[in-house]
This record gives C-alpha cells, structure tokens and sequence, in this order.
C-alpha cells in the first residue's frame, strides 16, 4: 500500500491532497467544514478493497491554499481544482464520493465531466436543482445559510463560547476540537464560510441537463440541514441508474458516526465486497 502527502500547482493555486492505497481511484470530496481528514474512516477500508483513495484539501481547507476574496470560491473554480488536479496526476476516470459541498460538486463533475466519473455517491446533499425544489420545509432547515453569508457577523457568532455553535453540529468525539484547530489559523474560517458568500444562487432552481453516470444518494436521518425529499428527488435528474439509502441515528457526518454503514454501501455500489456491520447500526 502507499501513502504519499501530495502538494499539486493547480487553477492558480497549491492543493494538498493525500493518496493511499493502488487500483481504480475513488476521489472523496469533503464539505464544510473539514478537511480531507473527514474521510479517515473511509480511506483504510477502500484502499484494503483494492481502491486507490485520492482525498484533496479543497481550496481554503487543510493545508490547501486559501486564495482572498469571495469571487475565489465560486463552484466552478473549485471544479476547475478537481479536474487539474486529476490531469496532473494523470488519473482519466474516478469513482466519485462527496459530502456536503463536495457532493454538490460531485455533481457539477458527473455533469460537465461524465467522460470522467465512472460512479457518484452523494453523501448528504442532492442534486443542487431537487434540493432548490424541495419545498418550504427545506428551505427553513438552509436558514442558517443567511447567517454565514454575512460577512465578519459570522465568523464572530462561530468563534464566540470556544466555538461553541461548532460544537453543536456533531457528536462525533473529539471533531469539534478538529474543525477549531483547522479553522483557527488566519483567513481559514473566511475561506470556508466563502463557499456559501460565493454560491448563494444554487439556492435557486436551474435547468440542467441530467446525469448519466450512476448515482447513489446516501442520506442520514438525524440530518438537520437536508432533507429526505431532496435526495430522494435526484431521481428525476439522473439518465442512469439512481439508488437511494437512508440511513438511521446518523447525524449530517454520517460517513462518521455511521461509517461502517456507510463503507458497506461504498463498497456494494463500488463493486467490491462490503463487510458485515452491526444490526443496530441502520
């Protein structure tokens, strides 16, 4: 197996990202606010499948570069990264998984690129357009999106109490001290509340041409910011074959606080054996 820390000049700027393991790469897109570090419970499972797991800090995170500037981290840009970045290391087609934002350029990538994406599995987030036609009930659980959208207020309201609206969002044991000690280093915070100041729009409804690569949407039910409905309506927006799963007790990280679920349906969708897992644990 290898282990190797990456720095890559990609789109203008130095992306970090770790690869482990040989075989057909599966690249894992984290969101807010982690780091490739998010997928630590997933990449020693992969790569023992026979995977190679490529895992980038997305610009603004880890020990990615973190340009000034909102109009830095518009989506498109953060595809453009994706797409270097596998040109650089010379990888043609990828399995893809994301979480949060990264799933909602899992998306953007199986879209623009389906030449590239052999598979997709959405952790969390739906296709931009369902989640934008989800209904009122979805669109109260994004209120918070307001209030990471204003600049400075924010950044103060989630360093406030030791970080203490941090804390709230998940109860995987020691991740709060994780997101601080990430997002505590100058322009770090900034960077990644800049996703949401750059990206307001995806709150509106677009027409966009449908996904032809499989897609697995996994969605968890203790999930306070997205919906059953949103995932579940990405059905109507993928040409190929769509699989659904939902899964139960699981906060928004479920690839955290439900990982061996989670690696067993990675595995099945991958095509690779999936290993047993608690019966409680779905």
């Amino acid at each position: 197996m290898i282990d190797e820390s990456l720095m890559v000049e990609v789109n203008g700027i130095r992306l970090h990202a770790v690869t482990t393991g040989q075989g057909p790469t599966v690249l894992l897109l984290h969101g807010f606010p982690d780091t490739h570090d998010v997928w630590r419970k997933q990449v020693p499972v992969l790569a023992a499948a026979g995977y190679r797991v490529l895992a980038p800090d997305l610009r603004g995170y880890g020990r990615s570069e973190a340009p000034v500037g909102v109009a830095n981290y518009t989506l498109d840009k953060v595809r453009a990264d994706v797409i270097g970045l596998l040109d650089r290391l010379r990888i043609d087609r990828v399995h893809v998984v994301g979480h949060d934002w990264g799933a909602l350029i899992g998306w953007q990538l199986a879209a623009s690129y389906p030449q590239r994406v052999v598979r997709f599995a959405a952790l969390s987030a739906g296709h931009p357009a369902a989640i934008a036609r989800a209904g009122i009930l979805q669109h109260l659980r994004f209120s918070y999106v307001l209030g990471f959208a204003l600049p400075g207020i924010a950044e103060q309201v989630l360093r406030a109490g030791d970080w203490l609206l941090l804390r709230q969002f998940t109860g995987e044991p020691g991740q709060a001290e994780r997101w601080k000690r990430d997002l505590s280093a100058p322009g770090r915070l900034t960077a990644a509340l800049n996703y949401y100041r750059a990206n307001i729009g995806l709150a509106l409804p677009r027409l966009t041409s449908r996904i032809d690569v499989p897609v697995m949407g996994i969605w968890s039910d203790g999930d306070p910011a997205l919906g059953e409905r949103q995932m579940r309506a990405s059905a109507a927006y993928v040409a190929g074959a769509f699989r659904f799963e939902r899964i139960r007790a699981a906060d928004h990280w479920l690839q955290l606080t439900a990982h061996e679920r989670v690696n067993a349906l990675l595995l099945d969708f991958l095509g690779r054996a999936a290993p047993p897992w608690p019966a409680a644990c779905c």
